[in-house]
Protein backbone atom coordinates (compact mmCIF):
# COMPACT_ATOMS: atom_id res chain seq x y z
CA UNK A 1 0.00 0.00 0.00
CA UNK A 2 1.52 3.62 -0.99
CA UNK A 3 2.46 5.82 1.87
CA UNK A 4 -0.08 8.40 0.08
CA UNK A 5 -3.17 6.12 0.29
CA UNK A 6 -2.50 4.72 3.70
CA UNK A 7 -3.19 8.35 4.88
CA UNK A 8 -5.91 8.62 2.74
CA UNK A 9 -7.98 5.67 4.31
CA UNK A 10 -6.98 7.01 7.80
CA UNK A 11 -8.25 10.09 7.39
CA UNK A 12 -11.68 8.84 6.76
CA UNK A 13 -11.28 7.60 10.69
CA UNK A 14 -11.51 11.08 10.95
CA UNK A 15 -15.03 11.37 9.82
CA UNK A 16 -17.72 9.25 11.78
CA UNK A 17 -20.16 9.30 8.78
CA UNK A 18 -17.60 7.91 6.74
CA UNK A 19 -16.24 5.23 9.02
CA UNK A 20 -17.80 1.98 9.15
CA UNK A 21 -18.31 -0.84 6.47
CA UNK A 22 -21.74 0.50 5.29
CA UNK A 23 -20.27 4.34 4.55
CA UNK A 24 -21.45 5.42 1.20
CA UNK A 25 -19.08 6.35 -1.52
CA UNK A 26 -19.63 10.13 -1.45
CA UNK A 27 -18.44 12.28 -4.19
CA UNK A 28 -20.81 15.28 -3.42
CA UNK A 29 -18.07 17.20 -1.74
CA UNK A 30 -18.61 20.53 -3.86
CA UNK A 31 -21.84 20.77 -2.56
CA UNK A 32 -20.94 20.09 1.00
CA UNK A 33 -18.29 17.95 2.58
CA UNK A 34 -18.64 15.68 5.58
CA UNK A 35 -17.34 17.31 9.12
CA UNK A 36 -14.22 15.86 10.99
CA UNK A 37 -14.71 15.03 14.75
CA UNK A 38 -12.91 18.07 15.52
CA UNK A 39 -14.99 20.59 14.48
CA UNK A 40 -18.11 18.21 16.12
CA UNK A 41 -15.95 18.49 19.60
CA UNK A 42 -15.20 21.88 18.54
CA UNK A 43 -19.06 22.89 18.45
CA UNK A 44 -20.07 20.99 21.20
CA UNK A 45 -17.30 22.06 23.44
CA UNK A 46 -18.72 25.67 22.79
CA UNK A 47 -22.01 24.65 23.65
CA UNK A 48 -20.89 22.93 26.75
CA UNK A 49 -17.87 24.94 27.83
CA UNK A 50 -18.86 28.71 27.12
CA UNK A 51 -22.43 29.18 25.35
CA UNK A 52 -23.55 32.43 25.88
CA UNK A 53 -24.05 35.42 24.03
CA UNK A 54 -20.90 37.83 22.69
CA UNK A 55 -19.73 41.05 22.01
CA UNK A 56 -21.85 42.94 24.96
CA UNK A 57 -22.10 40.74 28.31
CA UNK A 58 -19.05 41.29 31.03
CA UNK A 59 -20.04 37.59 32.87
CA UNK A 60 -17.34 35.04 33.19
CA UNK A 61 -19.30 32.52 29.73
CA UNK A 62 -20.35 36.09 28.14
CA UNK A 63 -16.37 36.92 27.70
CA UNK A 64 -15.26 33.09 27.05
CA UNK A 65 -17.57 32.97 23.75
CA UNK A 66 -16.56 36.34 22.85
CA UNK A 67 -13.22 34.90 22.91
CA UNK A 68 -13.54 31.98 21.22
CA UNK A 69 -15.94 33.69 18.48
CA UNK A 70 -12.71 36.17 17.95
CA UNK A 71 -10.34 33.57 18.35
CA UNK A 72 -12.19 31.66 15.51
CA UNK A 73 -12.01 34.61 13.09
CA UNK A 74 -7.99 35.31 14.03
CA UNK A 75 -8.30 31.62 12.45
CA UNK A 76 -9.90 33.07 9.15
CA UNK A 77 -7.77 35.43 8.64
CA UNK A 78 -4.57 32.88 8.78
CA UNK A 79 -6.36 30.56 6.95
CA UNK A 80 -6.87 33.27 4.02
CA UNK A 81 -3.85 35.59 4.31
CA UNK A 82 -5.50 38.90 5.34
CA UNK A 83 -3.67 41.63 6.85
CA UNK A 84 -6.02 42.01 10.47
CA UNK A 85 -8.93 40.21 11.97
CA UNK A 86 -11.41 43.17 11.41
CA UNK A 87 -11.21 42.09 7.47
CA UNK A 88 -13.06 39.20 7.93
CA UNK A 89 -17.18 39.26 8.30
CA UNK A 90 -18.89 36.27 9.47
CA UNK A 91 -21.87 35.43 7.22
CA UNK A 92 -24.30 33.22 6.99
CA UNK A 93 -22.77 31.70 3.54
CA UNK A 94 -20.87 32.89 0.12
CA UNK A 95 -24.71 33.67 -1.07
CA UNK A 96 -24.99 36.09 2.23
CA UNK A 97 -21.72 37.44 1.58
CA UNK A 98 -22.36 38.47 -2.23
CA UNK A 99 -25.95 39.95 -1.61
CA UNK A 100 -23.63 42.08 0.95
CA UNK A 101 -21.65 43.08 -1.42
CA UNK A 102 -24.17 44.11 -3.87
CA UNK A 103 -26.67 45.45 -1.79
CA UNK A 104 -24.16 47.86 -0.06
CA UNK A 105 -21.27 48.72 -2.59
CA UNK A 106 -22.95 48.34 -5.75
CA UNK A 107 -25.96 50.36 -4.89
CA UNK A 108 -23.51 53.08 -3.62
CA UNK A 109 -21.84 52.89 -6.68
CA UNK A 110 -23.43 51.58 -9.62
CA UNK A 111 -25.91 53.43 -11.26
CA UNK A 112 -27.70 53.94 -14.81
CA UNK A 113 -25.48 52.91 -17.22
CA UNK A 114 -22.47 51.92 -15.55
CA UNK A 115 -21.53 48.15 -15.70
CA UNK A 116 -20.57 45.33 -14.09
CA UNK A 117 -19.03 42.37 -15.03
CA UNK A 118 -19.58 38.83 -14.71
CA UNK A 119 -18.03 35.52 -15.89
CA UNK A 120 -20.22 32.87 -17.98
CA UNK A 121 -19.57 30.22 -15.39
CA UNK A 122 -20.73 32.11 -12.33
CA UNK A 123 -23.29 29.95 -10.20
CA UNK A 124 -26.23 31.66 -9.51
CA UNK A 125 -24.73 32.98 -5.80
CA UNK A 126 -22.51 34.95 -7.95
CA UNK A 127 -25.23 36.05 -10.70
CA UNK A 128 -28.60 36.79 -9.94
CA UNK A 129 -27.46 39.69 -7.07
CA UNK A 130 -25.49 41.81 -10.05
CA UNK A 131 -28.70 40.87 -11.96
CA UNK A 132 -30.94 42.09 -9.51
CA UNK A 133 -28.41 45.54 -8.98
CA UNK A 134 -28.59 46.01 -12.85
CA UNK A 135 -32.01 45.78 -13.14
CA UNK A 136 -33.30 47.75 -10.79
CA UNK A 137 -30.34 50.79 -11.06
CA UNK A 138 -30.42 50.70 -15.28
CA UNK A 139 -27.10 49.43 -15.13
CA UNK A 140 -25.65 46.83 -17.44
CA UNK A 141 -24.61 43.16 -17.14
CA UNK A 142 -21.37 42.52 -19.42
CA UNK A 143 -20.80 38.52 -19.62
CA UNK A 144 -17.63 37.72 -20.50
CA UNK A 145 -17.86 34.40 -22.35
CA UNK A 146 -16.09 31.06 -21.49
CA UNK A 147 -14.49 28.87 -23.79
CA UNK A 148 -14.71 25.39 -24.66
CA UNK A 149 -12.13 24.15 -22.42
CA UNK A 150 -14.31 26.15 -19.71
CA UNK A 151 -11.74 29.40 -19.22
CA UNK A 152 -12.34 32.83 -18.89
CA UNK A 153 -9.36 34.31 -21.17
CA UNK A 154 -7.89 37.07 -20.25
CA UNK A 155 -8.05 38.35 -23.51
CA UNK A 156 -11.56 37.85 -23.62
CA UNK A 157 -11.69 39.44 -20.05
CA UNK A 158 -9.52 42.60 -20.97
CA UNK A 159 -11.91 43.24 -23.67
CA UNK A 160 -15.16 43.04 -21.56
CA UNK A 161 -13.30 46.14 -19.07
CA UNK A 162 -14.15 49.90 -19.72
CA UNK A 163 -14.63 53.52 -17.58
CA UNK A 164 -18.19 52.60 -17.14
CA UNK A 165 -16.92 49.08 -15.37
CA UNK A 166 -17.83 49.49 -11.53
CA UNK A 167 -17.58 45.99 -10.41
CA UNK A 168 -16.12 42.63 -11.32
CA UNK A 169 -17.61 39.46 -9.80
CA UNK A 170 -15.63 35.92 -10.54
CA UNK A 171 -15.63 32.28 -9.42
CA UNK A 172 -11.83 31.32 -8.18
CA UNK A 173 -13.07 28.02 -8.99
CA UNK A 174 -15.99 26.93 -11.31
CA UNK A 175 -18.13 24.89 -9.74
CA UNK A 176 -19.17 23.13 -12.74
CA UNK A 177 -16.09 21.72 -14.31
CA UNK A 178 -13.20 22.73 -11.64
CA UNK A 179 -11.51 25.25 -13.92
CA UNK A 180 -9.00 27.58 -12.46
CA UNK A 181 -9.43 31.41 -13.14
CA UNK A 182 -6.40 33.40 -13.34
CA UNK A 183 -7.37 35.99 -10.29
CA UNK A 184 -4.44 38.02 -9.79
CA UNK A 185 -4.05 38.26 -13.15
CA UNK A 186 -7.87 39.19 -13.99
CA UNK A 187 -8.09 41.49 -11.06
CA UNK A 188 -4.84 43.46 -11.73
CA UNK A 189 -6.61 44.34 -15.23
CA UNK A 190 -10.09 45.10 -13.91
CA UNK A 191 -8.02 47.69 -11.11
CA UNK A 192 -6.66 49.26 -14.00
CA UNK A 193 -10.01 50.50 -14.91
CA UNK A 194 -10.73 51.39 -11.77
CA UNK A 195 -13.21 48.43 -10.63
CA UNK A 196 -13.64 46.54 -7.04
CA UNK A 197 -13.21 42.73 -7.44
CA UNK A 198 -15.09 40.16 -5.42
CA UNK A 199 -14.24 36.56 -5.91
CA UNK A 200 -16.37 33.65 -4.96
CA UNK A 201 -13.80 31.55 -3.33
CA UNK A 202 -16.39 28.85 -2.53
CA UNK A 203 -14.75 25.95 -4.25
CA UNK A 204 -11.37 27.37 -3.77
CA UNK A 205 -10.31 27.37 0.12
CA UNK A 206 -10.51 23.52 0.34
CA UNK A 207 -8.16 22.79 -2.40
CA UNK A 208 -5.91 25.87 -3.18
CA UNK A 209 -3.80 27.76 -0.68
CA UNK A 210 -5.22 31.21 -0.76
CA UNK A 211 -3.66 34.40 -0.02
CA UNK A 212 -5.79 37.30 -0.55
CA UNK A 213 -3.48 40.00 -0.22
CA UNK A 214 -1.30 38.17 -3.06
CA UNK A 215 -4.51 38.21 -4.77
CA UNK A 216 -4.93 42.16 -4.21
CA UNK A 217 -8.63 41.39 -4.31
CA UNK A 218 -10.87 43.76 -2.73
CA UNK A 219 -13.77 41.20 -1.90
CA UNK A 220 -13.10 37.60 -1.21
CA UNK A 221 -15.80 34.97 0.03
CA UNK A 222 -16.64 31.50 0.78
CA UNK A 223 -18.63 29.02 3.40
CA UNK A 224 -17.82 26.84 6.08
CA UNK A 225 -19.63 23.61 5.01
CA UNK A 226 -17.53 23.19 1.73
CA UNK A 227 -14.25 22.85 3.73
CA UNK A 228 -15.51 20.64 6.46
CA UNK A 229 -17.16 23.44 8.84
CA UNK A 230 -20.47 23.34 9.66
CA UNK A 231 -23.51 24.82 7.80
CA UNK A 232 -24.92 28.14 8.72
CA UNK A 233 -21.69 29.67 8.63
CA UNK A 234 -19.50 32.10 5.92
CA UNK A 235 -16.93 34.67 5.44
CA UNK A 236 -16.51 37.23 3.97
CA UNK A 237 -13.19 38.87 3.50
CA UNK A 238 -13.14 43.03 2.35
CA UNK A 239 -10.04 44.67 2.78
CA UNK A 240 -10.01 46.83 6.01
CA UNK A 241 -10.45 50.68 4.21
CA UNK A 242 -13.37 49.47 2.33
CA UNK A 243 -15.31 47.89 5.12
CA UNK A 244 -14.64 51.01 6.98
CA UNK A 245 -16.36 53.15 4.46
CA UNK A 246 -19.64 50.64 3.90
CA UNK A 247 -22.92 50.97 5.74
CA UNK A 248 -24.01 48.32 7.65
CA UNK A 249 -26.25 45.01 5.45
CA UNK A 250 -28.99 44.51 8.46
CA UNK A 251 -29.13 46.52 11.44
CA UNK A 252 -29.93 45.57 15.28
CA UNK A 253 -27.99 44.72 17.97
CA UNK A 254 -24.63 44.88 18.23
CA UNK A 255 -24.09 47.50 15.21
CA UNK A 256 -24.67 50.84 16.80
CA UNK A 257 -22.16 52.90 19.61
CA UNK A 258 -25.68 54.90 20.42
CA UNK A 259 -29.25 55.00 19.53
CA UNK A 260 -31.35 57.70 20.39
CA UNK A 261 -35.27 58.88 18.58
CA UNK A 262 -33.84 61.86 17.31
CA UNK A 263 -30.01 61.86 16.51
CA UNK A 264 -28.43 60.13 13.98
CA UNK A 265 -27.54 56.18 14.39
CA UNK A 266 -23.52 56.18 15.04
CA UNK A 267 -22.21 52.62 14.04
CA UNK A 268 -19.78 50.62 15.24
CA UNK A 269 -16.53 50.02 13.02
CA UNK A 270 -16.64 46.52 10.93
CA UNK A 271 -16.67 44.04 11.14
CA UNK A 272 -19.45 44.23 13.91
CA UNK A 273 -21.36 46.40 11.83
CA UNK A 274 -22.09 43.69 9.39
CA UNK A 275 -22.93 41.05 12.42
CA UNK A 276 -26.16 42.28 13.20
CA UNK A 277 -27.56 40.37 15.91
CA UNK A 278 -26.52 36.88 17.52
CA UNK A 279 -24.50 35.56 15.82
CA UNK A 280 -23.68 31.68 14.79
CA UNK A 281 -20.99 31.22 17.17
CA UNK A 282 -20.71 27.91 17.39
CA UNK A 283 -20.72 27.92 13.71
CA UNK A 284 -18.04 30.22 13.58
CA UNK A 285 -15.79 27.69 15.95
CA UNK A 286 -16.41 25.10 14.21
CA UNK A 287 -15.09 26.70 11.00
CA UNK A 288 -12.04 27.51 12.67
CA UNK A 289 -11.51 23.84 13.66
CA UNK A 290 -12.04 22.76 10.30
CA UNK A 291 -9.76 25.46 9.04
CA UNK A 292 -6.50 24.07 11.34
CA UNK A 293 -7.64 20.46 10.49
CA UNK A 294 -7.54 21.42 6.26
CA UNK A 295 -3.93 23.15 6.69
CA UNK A 296 -2.59 20.97 9.08
CA UNK A 297 -2.82 18.57 6.00
CA UNK A 298 -0.18 20.29 4.25
CA UNK A 299 -0.82 22.09 0.89
CA UNK A 300 1.57 19.80 -1.18
CA UNK A 301 -0.18 16.31 0.22
CA UNK A 302 -3.87 18.35 -0.13
CA UNK A 303 -3.17 19.45 -4.00
CA UNK A 304 -1.11 15.55 -4.88
CA UNK A 305 -4.21 13.90 -3.59
CA UNK A 306 -6.55 16.05 -5.88
CA UNK A 307 -4.51 15.81 -8.75
CA UNK A 308 -4.26 12.10 -8.27
CA UNK A 309 -7.87 11.62 -7.55
CA UNK A 310 -8.67 13.89 -11.02
CA UNK A 311 -5.79 12.00 -12.82
CA UNK A 312 -7.42 8.38 -12.02
CA UNK A 313 -10.96 9.55 -12.89
CA UNK A 314 -9.49 10.51 -16.45
CA UNK A 315 -7.99 7.28 -16.21
CA UNK A 316 -11.10 5.24 -15.48
CA UNK A 317 -13.85 6.48 -18.48
CA UNK A 318 -11.25 7.06 -20.65
CA UNK A 319 -12.30 3.58 -22.84
CA UNK A 320 -15.54 4.22 -21.66
CA UNK A 321 -16.86 5.24 -25.40
CA UNK A 322 -20.45 6.66 -23.93
CA UNK A 323 -18.89 8.97 -21.27
CA UNK A 324 -17.55 11.82 -21.82
CA UNK A 325 -15.40 14.56 -20.07
CA UNK A 326 -16.59 18.15 -20.11
CA UNK A 327 -14.06 20.69 -20.07
CA UNK A 328 -10.28 20.04 -19.34
CA UNK A 329 -10.10 19.09 -15.76
CA UNK A 330 -6.57 18.04 -16.19
CA UNK A 331 -4.93 20.91 -16.17
CA UNK A 332 -5.30 22.39 -12.86
CA UNK A 333 -6.98 19.62 -11.19
CA UNK A 334 -9.13 21.42 -8.23
CA UNK A 335 -10.98 18.46 -6.72
CA UNK A 336 -13.89 18.33 -9.78
CA UNK A 337 -14.63 16.01 -13.04
CA UNK A 338 -17.56 16.67 -14.75
CA UNK A 339 -19.12 13.81 -16.90
CA UNK A 340 -21.74 13.86 -19.65
CA UNK A 341 -23.28 10.25 -20.36
CA UNK A 342 -24.42 9.59 -24.21
CA UNK A 343 -28.21 9.72 -24.65
CA UNK A 344 -29.02 9.22 -20.77
CA UNK A 345 -30.27 12.43 -18.81
CA UNK A 346 -27.92 13.08 -16.10
CA UNK A 347 -30.65 12.26 -13.41
CA UNK A 348 -30.97 9.12 -14.74
CA UNK A 349 -26.92 8.45 -14.16
CA UNK A 350 -26.96 9.62 -10.59
CA UNK A 351 -29.84 7.50 -9.90
CA UNK A 352 -28.01 4.82 -11.25
CA UNK A 353 -24.70 5.57 -9.33
CA UNK A 354 -27.19 6.06 -5.79
CA UNK A 355 -28.25 2.43 -6.43
CA UNK A 356 -24.46 1.50 -6.07
CA UNK A 357 -23.92 3.76 -3.16
CA UNK A 358 -22.00 6.09 -4.88
CA UNK A 359 -23.21 9.94 -3.92
CA UNK A 360 -22.83 12.64 -6.66
CA UNK A 361 -24.67 15.73 -8.54
CA UNK A 362 -26.34 15.47 -11.32
CA UNK A 363 -28.00 18.31 -13.39
CA UNK A 364 -26.90 22.23 -13.93
CA UNK A 365 -25.41 22.55 -10.31
CA UNK A 366 -27.33 26.35 -10.24
CA UNK A 367 -25.04 27.58 -13.08
CA UNK A 368 -28.01 26.79 -15.65
CA UNK A 369 -26.46 29.74 -18.34
CA UNK A 370 -23.22 28.16 -17.96
CA UNK A 371 -24.52 24.74 -19.01
CA UNK A 372 -26.20 27.20 -21.98
CA UNK A 373 -22.89 27.86 -23.68
CA UNK A 374 -21.74 24.18 -22.99
CA UNK A 375 -25.32 22.86 -24.79
CA UNK A 376 -25.50 20.53 -22.07
CA UNK A 377 -28.41 19.50 -20.35
CA UNK A 378 -26.67 18.73 -17.15
CA UNK A 379 -23.53 16.81 -16.13
CA UNK A 380 -22.93 14.60 -13.67
CA UNK A 381 -20.66 15.91 -11.43
CA UNK A 382 -17.88 14.22 -9.35
CA UNK A 383 -16.34 16.03 -6.31
CA UNK A 384 -13.23 15.33 -4.26
CA UNK A 385 -12.39 15.77 -0.75
CA UNK A 386 -9.73 14.59 1.64
CA UNK A 387 -11.01 11.22 2.75
CA UNK A 388 -12.07 9.59 -1.12
CA UNK A 389 -9.53 6.79 -2.73
CA UNK A 390 -8.95 5.42 -5.93
CA UNK A 391 -10.90 2.91 -5.24
CA UNK A 392 -13.72 4.53 -5.21
CA UNK A 393 -13.38 5.97 -8.37
CA UNK A 394 -13.17 1.67 -9.47
CA UNK A 395 -16.69 1.50 -8.11
CA UNK A 396 -17.76 4.47 -10.13
CA UNK A 397 -16.14 3.05 -13.18
CA UNK A 398 -17.79 -0.07 -12.97
CA UNK A 399 -21.37 1.38 -12.50
CA UNK A 400 -20.93 3.44 -15.29
CA UNK A 401 -20.61 0.71 -17.16
CA UNK A 402 -23.83 -0.74 -16.61
CA UNK A 403 -26.14 2.51 -16.71
CA UNK A 404 -29.21 2.95 -18.67
CA UNK A 405 -31.63 4.88 -19.77
CA UNK A 406 -34.25 5.77 -17.30
CA UNK A 407 -37.43 7.51 -17.03
CA UNK A 408 -35.82 10.81 -16.63
CA UNK A 409 -33.98 9.89 -20.14
CA UNK A 410 -37.32 8.30 -21.60
CA UNK A 411 -40.41 11.27 -20.26
CA UNK A 412 -37.94 14.77 -19.37
CA UNK A 413 -35.33 14.18 -22.08
CA UNK A 414 -34.50 18.29 -21.79
CA UNK A 415 -35.49 18.81 -18.71
CA UNK A 416 -32.90 20.38 -15.96
CA UNK A 417 -32.51 20.47 -12.53
CA UNK A 418 -31.09 23.98 -10.64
Amino acid sequence: MSQARAATLSLRDDFPLLSGDDAPVYLDNAATTQKPQVVLDAIMDYYRTANSNVGRGHHRLALAATDRYESARAAVRRAIGAREPEEVVFTANTTDATNLVADVVGRRIVGRRDQVVVSGMEHNSNLLPWRRLCDSVGAELVVVPVGPDGRVAPSEFAAAMGPRVRIVALSHVSNVLGTVNPVRELTAEAHRHGAFVLVDGAQAVAHLPVDVRDLDVDFYCFSGHKVYGPMGVGVLYGKRELLDEMTPFRVGGGTVKGVSHTQPVRYVPGPARFEAGTPDVAGAVGLAAALDYLLGLGWPALRAHDESLVAATLDAVADLDHVDVVGDPGATPCGIVSLSVRDIHPYDVGGHLDAHGIAVRCGVHCASTFLDTLGLVGTVRLSFAVYNTVEEIELVRAALKTVEPGPWTAEHPTERFL
